[in-house]
């Protein structure tokens, strides 16, 4: 669950149950929803994608058997938390932090004035939920697991760390000199060797090119220029180039299948920018440089990662947007 995004479904199958959900369904803006004769089961086949949460009020048993065919992974499983009919306790079941259980669980409890349960090891142990730690801090894990780096966390009580990224870590992330000695890299580099990986999505790419090109083209050269700085390709966010191009088929075909967001500039606004000016381009374009500016502008930033790099049909320029770690995950 999402801080703009909550919306939670309450299930009960007795009459106490109800009760108690109408009560849940008032302070949590959670909906209702009576199984009837169809059974929990094939309830929860039908409306298990349309919520971010839910809450069971019955047996910790048939809920486990109900949702067990649809559970896929962290990352996408809502948050299930399951409270007897007496609101005793509250059961972080499932998805407890990315899907936000073990909080909804703590705020049941609250208010049915029980006792929230929680069992993943960071949280009874006072440790950095990482996958929390790195959502907040807008990082993707790109090698490695989260179960993995948890239960290291857990048996040392530090997480070794090393990162080219300014900003503060939590306490019990501990900077190691080097990156061959970490248990986490969090870079948006290559690295050979197999460590767990977090990497921010702050590259931006300027693109220029020819009429006509054809979307393998610009997946190429995208391939090569990130090959030769040694720089992830997860680790590109976005697009910009001119306006004139807002129509190339080819660039558009490439930015749909790479998932690639891209932003379009006029050549005035490209013109503000000191980059490397061509006398051709301006007489095809009316802007002295496109792929230079268009990055600069798309990433914020007023220094390039990567200078103009060109191909027989494209041209392109990296920048990347400066981000700061925070030790928080709230």
């Amino acid at each position: 669950m999402t801080a703009n995004k909550e919306k939670l479904a309450i299930l009960a199958l007795t009459k106490g149950g109800r009760e108690l959900a109408k009560r849940l369904a008032k302070s949590l803006a959670a909906e209702t929803i009576h199984p009837g004769k169809q059974g929990i089961a094939s309830l929860m086949q039908e409306i298990w994608p349309q919520y971010d949460g839910f809450i069971f009020i019955m047996a910790t048993g048939i809920v486990v058997r109900a949702i067990a065919p649809l559970l896929h992974n962290k990352k996408s499983d809502p948050g299930v938390v399951v409270v007897d009919e007496a609101g005793k306790y509250a059961i972080s079941l499932l998805s407890g932090h990315l899907g936000g259980a073990n909080k909804l669980a703590a705020k049941i409890a609250a208010g049915t004035k029980g006792q929230a349960v929680i069992t993943t090891a960071s949280d009874t142990l006072g440790l950095t939920p990482i996958d929390l730690w790195a959502r907040h801090n807008n990082l993707m894990l790109i090698q490695g697991s989260f179960t993995t780096l948890s239960a290291q966390l857990v048996n040392s009580g530090q997480l070794n760390i090393w990162t080219d990224i300014d900003g503060q870590l939590p306490s019990d992330f501990k900077l190691a000199a080097i990156a061959n000695e970490a248990d986490l890299i969090i870079s948006n580099k290559i690295f050979s060797k197999g460590t767990a990986q977090l990497c921010p999505p702050n590259i931006f790419i300027g693109l220029g090119c020819n009429r006509g090109v054809k979307a393998s083209e610009f997946l190429d050269s995208l391939a090569a220029i990130c090959q030769e700085n040694n720089l992830r390709r997860e680790a590109v966010a976005g697009a910009a180039s001119i306006d004139l191009k807002s129509d190339e088929a080819g660039l558009l075909e490439f930015c749909e299948q790479e998932a690639l967001p891209i932003t379009f500039y006029p050549a005035s606004q490209l013109n503000t920018l000191n980059t490397d000016r061509s006398e051709v381009v301006f007489k095809a374009t009316g802007a002295y440089g496109v792929c230079e500016p268009a990055a600069l502008l798309r990433a914020a930033t007023n220094k390039l990662l990567c200078g103009k790099t060109k191909w027989t049909n494209v041209t392109m320029a990296l920048a990347e947007k400066k981000i700061k770690l925070r030790a928080d995950y709230q």
